[in-house]
């Protein structure tokens, strides 16, 4: 049988556009459909837009850092107006370099929703139908709202790059890093920020120690944060929400954001026709190869809910092509991925946290902790966090976790060796680059 192409990708975020540009610049014919804009999460409504808000956020307390070193600077007021207008032109150029990449490769694109009808038939939502020998569903993930009275009138992470003014106080539901990055951006634009998380601590499942200081540090630079807390119902109010706790308490806020999780974009895609199977919160089942059980179908990045990363997805669509357009069966390695979280200070992180190597194996910790060389000379009392978890049996450093300005950019590399399968010894023998924050890693000498 005839097909019209070789690859037809649902989604038109980093993963789908990646793994189409790849097949078509090795011979495939391509086509992708996407019904929202080019870019998906990451680059229209996640990491970047939420990046460049960190850094906007970032300049309250480098003007006062800047006074401390004896410059004489006034920080007016955050005008978001202005912010606001300059970040949306940074994203249509964006979403123009993704439709341009597709275009340039010969990539056909259908600005529609694509649904499937047969494992080797997609629909668009004009009724065209489109056949192709595979398949490949990268729809990604959107936020979800807990069913609660009113929660029908919060915002989710979606919504925030688009409020027409910045509220004055802002409650946040969750402990997740969406919940925890946008505490520290809004609070440092100038807003009240009061976090709920129905959790004994933030940022579940990473190491104890590091959570624990950003933790800290959020509550040190103003941000309210009430945990084992949770939200029970919220009405609207004059000039913004009255919110009731879970202990009770009522307060009133202007906005209110839920950041309590994300799900898979499985709704109404035609999976069940098709005979693709999904699990228990809508994602897409593949194996390792991102292969569904139907052999012509395969699915990418958050819609099926293996790790939620940008530059996953994008590995996964590399790994897709390989396998299926280059004859190289390829897995895709989910194994020791560095990843940030953009609070302030940020974490970055690598491997096993503390708990979890302690539940594996016998291990040695290396921890220090300590104030900072620049803002400690301002007069802030800001902490960051150094720590190595090592196999004592293999003295393989098992995970690295750092929390520090900058601690992104310092675990890609950390990340490296990490992955390498460097031994606490081989970070001993690197020579400490010095001052700096991360000199740290490769001087502490005695386990905790």
């Amino acid at each position: 049988m005839a097909f019209d192409y070789d690859l037809f990708v649902i989604g038109g975020g980093s993963g789908g556009v990646r793994a189409a540009r790849v097949a078509a610049q090795g011979g495939a014919k391509v086509a992708l459909a996407e019904e929202d804009r080019y870019g998906g999460t990451c680059v229209i409504r996640g990491c970047v837009p939420k990046k460049l808000m960190v850094f906007a956020s970032e300049y309250h307390a480098a003007m006062a850092d800047a006074q401390s070193y004896g410059w004489t600077v006034h920080a007016g007021g955050f005008d978001w107006d202005a912010f606001k207008t300059k970040l949306h032109t940074e994203l249509d150029r964006l979403e123009g370099v993704y439709r341009g990449i597709l275009r340039n490769n010969g990539v056909e694109s259908f600005d529609a929703r694509a649904r499937l009808v047969d494992p080797h038939t997609v629909e668009l939502a004009d009724g065209t139908r489109k056949s192709a020998r595979h398949i490949l569903i990268a729809t990604g993930g959107r936020p979800v709202k807990p069913d609660l009275p009113g929660a029908e009138h919060a915002i989710t992470s979606n919504d925030i790059f688009h409020l027409e003014t910045l509220p004055k106080s802002i409650l946040i539901i969750g402990g997740g890093y969406i919940a925890c990055e946008f505490a520290c951006i809004l609070n440092g634009l100038g807003v009240q920020v009061t976090q709920f998380y129905r959790g004994a601590q933030i940022l579940r499942g990473f190491d104890g120690e590091a959570r624990g200081l950003v933790s800290d540090e959020m509550i040190q630079s103003g941000i309210d944060l009430h945990l084992g807390t949770n939200i029970e119902a919220m009405e609207p109010a004059e000039d913004g929400y009255r919110v009731t706790a879970t202990n009770g308490t009522e307060a009133m806020y202007q906005q209110v954001m839920f950041a309590t999780g994300r799900a898979p974009n499985t709704e109404d895609l035609g999976l069940e026709a098709a005979g693709v199977a999904t699990g228990r919160k809508g994602e897409i089942v593949v194996d390792e190869y991102s292969q569904t059980g139907v052999p012509s179908v395969y699915a990418i990045g958050d819609v099926t809910d293996r790790v939620n990363l940008t530059p996953v997805a994008i590995r996964e669509g590399m790994a897709f092509v390989e396998t299926v357009f280059n004859g190289n069966p390829t897995p895709v390695d989910h194994d020791l991925i560095p990843t940030a979280i953009f609070t302030q200070p940020e974490m970055g992180t690598v491997g096993l946290s503390e708990e979890a190597a302690r539940d594996q194996e016998p291990i040695d910790v290396y921890c220090t902790s300590f104030k900072p060389m620049q803002t400690a000379f301002a007069g802030r009392p800001d902490r960051v966090l150094m720590k190595l978890v090592v196999s004592r049996e293999t003295r393989k450093v098992l995970g690295c976790h750092i929390v520090a300005p900058g601690a992104g950019e310092m675990i890609q590399l950390a990340g490296i060796a990490v992955k390498m399968g460097a031994t606490k010894e081989d970070f001993d023998r690197t020579v400490a680059v010095h001052p700096t924050m991360s000199e740290e890693l490769v001087t502490m000498k005695t386990p905790i």
